[in-house]
This record gives C-alpha cells, structure tokens and sequence, in this order.
C-alpha cells in the first residue's frame, strides 16, 4: 500500500467506510436469509477443538479469511497473569485461530495487545507468546506495540470520541479478528469485544473512561471486525479487569463467535446472569446501528 493509498484508506476508515465494504459485519454467510444476526457457541474442556466448531455454522474461517490476506488477531493480553486467573484470553484459543486463519491462506497473521501492566511479562505468562511461537510459522507473528505506528484518526460518526489514536496494522488488516476474554469490569460492568478494542488505542486511554459506553461505540465505528470470537471458557466474576485470584474464577468452558459484535456481547453478558441493556457500550453501540442487542432477534446456534 504506498502512501497515497494508505491515506485514501484512512479517510474512509474515519467515515466507518472500507474499500472491503462488502466484507464488514453485517454481509455474508454470517447472517439468517431473514436477516437476524448469528451467535454461535459452543462447549466443551478441548478448547482446541470449540474454536472451528464454533465458527463451522458461521461458514468456517474461510467465511472472514482469504488467501492471501493480512490479519490481526487482537486477544486480550493485558494483564501479567497466568491463564487460570481469567484476565488475559487462553492461549489454546489464540493459537487455534492463528492456525485456522493460515490454514485459510492469510499471508500473515500479526499477534499483539497494547498492555496495562508490562508488556514482556504480560505476553509471557498469558501464554500467548509461546503459543504462537509453537506453531513455528514465519507468517505468524506476536508482536509487540511500536508506539510509532499509533495513526490519528478523525471519527466523523463519533458522539463522543471524535478522534483517537488507532495502530496502524488493524486500519490495514485485511481482516481483524477480536478476541477478548468475558470478565468483569470495575468501570464498564463486563469487558466483552466492544471494550477489548481499547486494545489498539495510543494516547492517554484513560480518558476513554469518562463516557466509557458511548466512547466504546465511537470507537466500533472505525474498529470493524470481521470476526469477534469471545472467550467464556473462564469466567472472571469479580475484582476485574486484572484479578489475580481463583477465587474470583468460574470455569465456564465455553466460547461465542459471530461477525455481529453487538450480538455477540449481548449474549455473552447473558453468562454473567446480567441483560444487555445493563451494559452501557452495548446499548450505544446498537443504537448507532452497529448490530443487534435484542435477544429474541439474535439467531443464537450451538454449535
């Protein structure tokens, strides 16, 4: 992509556009012929095994991945804690994704989380860094954040975040695949996949915590994944984002998926014995017609 290209492209990024519109959520096999968005779940104790049946009914990786293409895979990596403790997305879902989206034909598939605590030991001991690494595939990378790629972006439909500072490697990605982990939030009630992509902000992310709801909706605007692939198969209930005690932990062994991230967090929310429209991001981000939060319009498969 030379420079004129790449500023071409963030212009319409900064609109909620793509020149790959056809492929953003809401087209595709995703969707019922009626319509309604698909959540897909599945469960299970082989974590390896829910991550291509959970996307089987949404059409397979190869429904958001195609030859050649560059993706971003961004997990929720934040915290310097063990995979146990719930606060940081399981490793074996990171790389089942890593391996299906090669197996799609990505060229390259980037790894990465901009992290609250630091950075080398929050990639260590989720276990992400020596998952990917295990594949032994050059495409496939973890990378760490090059505070220099951080891109700043007017976001023309923003109600209350008009500009952010948005890393480079997601507005180029030829598919972006969210993939927090379901836990609770001190703040914002539940971190789910609208509040995972605070992720790929540069700046002070701390005044995203003013509005947080509808600032995380601005942000969905602009930060459009193809996929948003959650991961419930531990439940962090209490004491989050970070945690640090299995007491807080419930094992729930189970993992949602759909190309609408609307849905997708209105169902997970439902895990935590919690509706919805108790969750802030979630109400904004469906009345800025950016997916479904309406239960019994959401086609929910279990796969």
């Amino acid at each position: 992509m030379d420079r004129r290209e790449f500023i071409r492209e963030a212009l319409l990024w900064s609109a909620g556009l793509s020149l790959a519109g056809s492929r953003l959520p809401g087209a595709g096999e995703a969707f019922a012929e009626e319509g309604a968005p698909v959540v897909a779940m599945a469960e299970g104790a082989n974590y390896a095994e829910l991550v291509p049946r959970v996307l089987a009914p949404l059409g397979g990786m190869g429904a958001f991945v195609s030859p050649g293409d560059k993706v971003v895979i961004k997990p929720n990596m934040g915290w310097d804690r063990l995979p146990e403790h719930g606060a940081n997305t399981h490793p074996v879902i990171v790389k089942a994704l890593a391996e299906l989206a090669l197996a799609a034909g990505a060229a390259r598939v980037l790894v990465f989380d901009r992290t609250c605590n630091e950075e080398r030991r929050c990639y260590t001991r989720s276990g992400i860094l020596a998952a990917i690494q295990s594949l032994d595939n050059e495409k496939a990378q973890v990378e760490y954040i090059d505070y220099r790629k951080f891109m700043p972006i007017e976001i023309e439909k923003g109600l209350a975040l008009t500009r952010a500072a948005i890393y480079r490697d997601v507005l180029e990605a030829d598919t972006y695949i969210n993939v927090p982990v379901a836990k609770h939030h001190g703040l914002s009630g539940l971190t789910l996949g609208l509040k995972n992509s605070m992720g790929v902000l540069g700046g002070n992310r701390g005044k995203m915590h003013q509005n947080i709801g509808q600032k995380l909706a601005d942000l969905a605007t602009v930060v459009r994944p193809k996929l948003t692939f959650i991961d419930a198969t531990r439940l962090l209930l209490r004491n989050g984002p970070q945690g640090g005690s299995l007491q807080d932990v419930k094992i729930r062994n189970a993992v949602l998926a759909s190309a609408d991230p609307v849905a997708v967090d209105a169902y997970a929310t439902t895990l935590f014995g919690l509706k919805p429209e108790e969750i802030e991001s979630t109400v904004a981000a469906y009345k800025m017609g950016l997916g479904e939060m309406n239960l019994d319009r959401i086609r929910l498969i279990a796969a």
